[in-house]
């Protein structure tokens, strides 16, 4: 009878999580292009009006490079903004399909038993992979200087493994011992530094920088929450039309 349970058992749970990660993806992805159309690719146009000055000053010196430059610049005019809105959706559809994916696989392990509890997987999430590696690594605006880029893969890479490793020893490791090594690996990427430019430089005024860090955070905040909340409220849905069935 158990030989046979598993088999039956496991298409159904992988059905639950595509279709968990499916719907979820999906509608976190509108929510999260609507917010960067609406917030943050306005900032991204107006720190572009600042770049280009600065790219005709070069084309002078470098005829053979501005052409290039200047053609993926125009590909991205205000008039061509659907194209824009087009290509955030669907990058932003892959990566919240990926991150739904995950959650839902993770709830497996230990499925939310509240809907509300999804709220504190998308805190974890947005910790790992927005909150910890931009300690370091700040969202940048065209126009500003950048380390090598392989360099902060690395480092960001390594970062959000580590705070993914540190927020779950911290909230389910049961000896004290095991919460006191969740800080260390958390602060350890910190204490060796993200890589950074030789001269930090931006063509875009610093005010403006500001209100791009504030917008990026918030808007990978609301959909964080938004991932956690829709796909906890989904697994939950079809967890228990499952046990209904």
């Amino acid at each position: 009878q158990l030989r046979l349970s598993v088999p039956l058992r496991l298409p159904a749970m992988i059905k639950r999580i595509a279709q968990t990660a499916g719907f979820t993806g999906l509608l976190a992805a509108l929510l999260l292009t609507l917010l960067q159309s609406l917030w943050v690719a306005p900032l991204i146009l107006q720190a572009e009006t600042y770049e280009k000055p600065a790219a005709s000053e070069v084309h002078e010196h470098a005829d053979m490079a501005m052409p290039a430059h200047e053609h993926d610049a125009e590909a991205w005019e205000p008039e061509d903004g659907w194209q824009r809105v087009l290509s955030t959706t669907g990058g932003n559809l892959v990566v919240a399909v990926g991150f739904a994916l995950m959650l839902a696989g993770l709830y497996t392990l230990r499925a939310p038993t509240r809907t509300s509890q999804g709220l504190l997987w998308g805190l974890a999430g947005y910790a790992v992979f927005c909150l910890a590696p931009t300690m370091g690594l700040p969202p940048e605006l065209p126009g500003t200087a950048a380390a090598d880029l392989l360099q902060r893969q690395l480092w960001w890479v390594s970062t959000a493994a580590s705070t993914a490793v540190g927020i779950a020893l911290l909230v389910f490791g049961k000896h004290w011992a095991l919460k006191v090594l969740g800080v260390a690996i958390l602060v350890v990427p910190h204490i060796f530094g993200a890589p950074q430019p030789l001269v930090h430089s931006s063509l875009a005024p610093e005010a403006l920088e500001s209100q791009f860090k504030i917008a990026a955070q918030l808007t990978n905040l609301a959909f964080w929450l938004a991932l956690g909340v829709i796909s906890a409220w989904l697994f939950r849905r079809k967890a228990e039309g499952q046990y209904s069935a």
